[in-house]
């Protein structure tokens, strides 16, 4: 049983910055990328980016790789998405996931974190 559990969302002011946080636990050793996807109201989970389970294929789609960077926890068990200068479009439920090979496709990850809300509002 594989578990993820999200941290770190809130409400922030457009130009703010969060930081998400995603802890792994239990049987984990099959899991061998990890990926940020979020979702705003009405519209399709949409991928962030991945990172392979040594740091390797470290990725953020294009249009938030300016923004938001991705990192591995000291343990490895931790996923952390930095978001800067966050905008209004950026709110959305923030999912962490888990899969046991690359993909950027929500459906090749089986393992799911509850999701935390990022709002960004004035």
């Amino acid at each position: 049983q594989v578990r993820l559990v999200e941290s770190g969302g809130g409400l922030v002011q457009p130009g703010d910055s969060l930081r998400l946080s995603c802890e792994s636990s239990g049987v984990t050793f099959m899991i061998t990328h990890m990926a940020w996807f979020r979702q705003a109201p009405g519209r399709e989970r949409e991928f962030v980016g991945l990172i392979g389970f040594s740091s390797e294929h470290i990725y953020v789609t294009d249009s938030l790789k300016d923004r938001f960077i991705l990192s591995r926890g000291s343990g490895k068990s931790t996923l952390d998405l930095q978001m800067n200068s966050l905008k209004p479009e950026d709110t959305a439920v923030y999912y962490c996931a888990g899969a046991r090979y690359y993909s950027r496709s929500s459906t090749a990850y089986e393992y799911w974190g509850q999701g935390t809300q990022v709002t960004v509002s004035s």
